[in-house]
């Protein structure tokens, strides 16, 4: 018996998936199969939220292949030994192909590569689909051949391509039946050997965490709204779907249908989240380093006791510190407050971009590594299509705008206003004129 595997990775959804459906049209039956890879659960924390979320994501969809009989296979360990395993476990069924999605991030592409060639030394094709961007890094360049670097000219070619390429939706289970089914009377059964690793799978995601997740579709009067009301963090007016895009438990085709119709502003918010994932896919150095190389030449002050206040919201501006604390209590942070706290860390409290990256990857819940490098690197002016170094927000500023009756700052800062609450960890004034000799200093090298 002859079968297909579809891998799932950042891609958790049954519709709209362009890797499965690829691997189900192309008639083999397909085994739909999940690794819990320990290269990465190794690296989170215990009570990282995110674990809960994965644990019901996966939970959803072994539940839905069992309306085509089928199963999701589950299993743990590095990638690359899980198939060795598997092609062990399997014995007389014979593996044709192994379907998946692309991804762009530097660890992903490693961890391809090495199956890539494991596969192939036994006679196995690996097939890669393009479903986390509209456009794929190689679809989009300049007229010389190059990636874009800045997001104007960039957004101007993905608008233009995009209406020429139209919305194109995979009816995945337009060939359900093809599922591998678990109850095949042939006896050639795949051992579903799920329990065990479930059982240690809900012990990670620790039930006792309490947590509401965004819901998959944002509200459509939200949309329409957003140009006006996405600045104000009272408001609580942004869509919250970048842990679904994470994940991918909705495809980004479908959002951008949806902000084609209702949102130009938030559909340019969804073409900033490809353009950071092209730079990454063509740039990697930007994991470790400035996009802008010379921008490590900065001296940074690096001091850990205020690194500390910063994380837990403790520096005295309150605009900083409901940010931190909300992101701390939720694994959430308004989009405005977020531009406001790592340029506070990074200009005012001069700590290097990479300690508030770091902070950011490991608390929240829509963390994707190009966009969380993008927009740290943005803020420290080290990026592409960067702030300048000299553009510094006040954050006093930025309240008096933005949130003028202290909601926001109310709700996550209840003693703000109080002798409790600390003194500014740093005059604004003396930070702004260090930042800006300090970056001359570097950039002058």
């Amino acid at each position: 018996m002859s079968v297909d595997i579809f891998w799932f990775r950042r891609d958790l959804r049954l519709h709209d998936n362009h890797g499965l459906y690829n691997a189900l049209k192309a008639g083999n039956a397909v085994v739909a199969l999940f690794i819990l890879d320990t290269d990465i659960l190794d690296k989170l924390h215990t009570n990282d939220r995110r674990i809960p979320f994965l644990y019901e994501e996966i939970i959803s969809i072994d539940k839905e292949l069992s309306r085509y009989g089928s199963r999701l296979l589950v299993k743990k360990g590095k990638p690359v030994d899980v198939f060795a395993h598997l092609l062990e476990e399997l014995g007389e069924i014979r593996i044709s192909g192994v379907y998946a999605n692309r991804d762009y991030e530097p660890y992903a592409i490693e961890r391809d590569r090495q199956v890539s060639e494991q596969l192939k030394k036994n006679g196995i094709n690996f097939f890669l689909s393009g479903d986390q961007l509209i456009l794929e890094p190689g679809e989009l360049l300049k007229p010389d051949g190059k990636p874009y670097e800045v997001f104007t000219p960039f957004s101007k070619r993905w608008l233009e391509l995009y209406h020429v390429k139209g919305d194109i939706l995979y009816d995945s289970l337009s060939n359900a039946s093809n599922f591998y089914r678990t109850s095949d009377e042939t006896g050639s059964i795949i051992p579903f050997s799920n329990e065990t690793v479930f059982k240690e799978f809900q012990g990670l995601a620790k039930k006792d965490l309490k947590f509401i997740y965004p819901e998959k579709l944002p509200d459509q009067q939200l949309i329409i709204n957003y140009a006006e009301t996405r600045d104000y963090p009272a408001l609580d007016a942004t869509t919250r779907i970048g842990l679904h895009l994470r994940f991918g438990t909705m495809s980004i085709r479908q959002y951008v249908k949806m902000a084609n119709v209702y949102s130009t502003v938030w559909l340019n918010e969804l073409i900033w989240r490809e353009f950071f994932m092209h730079i990454l896919a063509f740039y990697p150095h930007v994991v470790n380093y400035s996009f802008r190389k010379q921008y490590d030449n900065i001296k940074w002050v690096n001091e850990e006791g205020l690194f500390h206040k910063w994380c837990e919201g403790m520096t005295g501006y309150p605009m900083v510190d409901a940010g931190m604390r909300q992101l701390k209590q939720t694994g959430f942070m308004h989009n405005r407050v977020r531009m406001v706290t790592a340029s506070f860390l990074v200009k005012h409290l001069l700590i290097d971009w990479r300690w508030g990256e770091q902070w950011f990857a490991d608390h929240l819940l829509d963390f994707e590594l190009s966009s969380n490098n993008g927009n740290w690197q943005w803020a420290a002016g080290s990026g592409c299509d960067a702030a300048p170094y000299f553009r510094i927000f006040n954050p006093v500023r930025q309240q008096e705008r933005f949130d003028p009756q202290f909601e926001y700052i109310k709700k996550w800062v209840p003693e703000f206003g109080n002798p409790d609450y600390p003194k500014p960890v740093i005059d604004h004034e003396f930070a702004r004129k260090r930042c800006i000799n300090a970056y001359k200093k570097a950039l002058n090298q």
